[in-house]
């Protein structure tokens, strides 16, 4: 194999090796979680002479099925790839989403994608604050009147809810870590997610309090 410069390796075949570091960057979890799939079997990946693990490039991006992020888009993007392994991964937290119907998560996936769009639209002021609220009440109020209408316990709802807030969170904060954002940056983007999530959640208990209201 030769040694690229900016963090892996090329076979002879081509395949592009990576190390474990740039392996979480793609797919937007932590190491604990990826050496845990590697060993298991459902990522491949070989060990250096020292000892080090190093991962298919193309395997992890298919995975994401969105290739590496773009520059200002990187919280949307490592958001998704966290939340979309969390679901798949058989987690407790993630429990609540083996309850619910493919149709409804058919239903349910293009708002949280926009959503999770619109944290960082907020983030970065790519848009004007006043819209971006606006347009996240209404995804809210949708995601509520989606479950309710297919009677989904409101208790699920909330579940559902905490998953996703918890998912942005921890998405914000490896992002300050990594960008070495100050204290105060890093508070201010983590409280504008909570404010944000804090509408979506009045979003849902509303359309479970209205919806079925003459």
């Amino acid at each position: 194999m030769t040694t690229d410069a900016a963090s892996g390796t090329h076979a002879p075949d081509g395949t592009r090796w990576v190390n474990l570091g740039r392996a979480c960057e793609i797919l937007g979890v932590n190491e604990s979680t990826v050496r845990r799939w590697a060993d298991s079997g459902e990522l491949r990946c070989f060990r250096t002479p020292g000892g080090h693990r190093r991962f298919a490039e193309g395997d992890l991006v298919a995975m994401t099925d969105g290739g590496a992020p773009q520059p200002e888009r990187e919280l949307e993007t490592a958001a998704v790839n966290r939340i979309r392994r969390q679901l798949h991964s058989g987690s407790k937290d993630a429990a609540w989403y083996q309850t619910i119907e493919g149709s409804e998560r058919d239903e349910l996936r293009p708002l949280g994608m926009r959503l999770v769009a619109l944290v960082g639209d907020y983030i970065s002021r790519r848009q004007r604050r006043t819209q971006v609220e606006h347009e996240v009440d209404e995804i809210g109020h949708q995601y509520g009147h989606i479950l309710h209408e297919r009677g989904t316990p409101l208790l699920r709802a909330v579940e559902a809810f905490t998953f996703f807030r918890r998912s942005l969170d921890e998405t914000a904060k490896q992002l300050a870590e990594r960008k070495s954002m100050s204290a105060d940056e890093a508070a201010r983007a983590r409280a504008a997610i909570a404010g944000l999530a804090d509408r979506v959640l009045l979003g849902v208990t509303a359309a479970y309090d209205t919806t079925g209201r003459p």
